[in-house]
């Protein structure tokens, strides 16, 4: 009788190591993994609002305490604040190409201990300071500002404007 007990156990356990082992194969069946090419750009994530003419890498996680944005009839902006493992000349080359790319102008840069850039569109302003720290992460803090009515021809008040 213990033959027989023994010879299920052991059939049971092979059973089930076998199903196992060639679960973790059936994941696989079917894809190819796409090799990575180290000259492309690293991907990006949306910008928190949405203002989709400033573009992050995905390595910066937005922090929404210390973020905040205002939204008026003829004004909307905010400041977002990220924070990612990324070195700061990197961060910084990344985002000056971004910003280009999406026809910022970049109007001025100041480097102490931190970067400062500030760029500017017919009817935005964005500046970001990037900063070292602790753990190794880095901060980017972005000021945006829109006026809405520079974009509609409207004065503050909301009348139109002659050009």
């Amino acid at each position: 009788m213990k033959n027989i007990h023994a010879c299920r156990f052991v059939f049971v356990v092979v059973i089930l190591a076998t199903l196992l082992l060639t679960s973790g194969c059936a994941n696989t069946i079917g894809k190819t993994e796409i090799a990575s090419d180290e000259s492309a750009l690293p991907p990006v994530s949306g910008f928190a609002d949405d203002i989709q003419d400033i573009v992050l890498p995905t390595d910066m996680e937005w922090k929404r305490d210390k973020s905040m944005t205002i939204k008026t009839e003829s004004f909307r902006g905010g400041i977002w604040y990220y924070t990612g493992r990324v070195e700061v000349v990197s961060l910084k080359d990344f985002m000056t190409g971004a910003m280009r790319d999406n026809k910022w102008k970049l109007v001025g840069e100041a480097t102490s201990k931190d970067v400062m850039l500030a760029f500017v569109k017919p009817n935005k302003t964005c500046m970001m300071v990037i900063a070292d720290e602790p753990f190794g992460k880095t901060s980017l803090t972005l000021y945006v500002t829109i006026d809405k009515t520079a974009a509609a021809a409207l004065n503050p008040f909301g009348e139109a404007v002659s050009k």
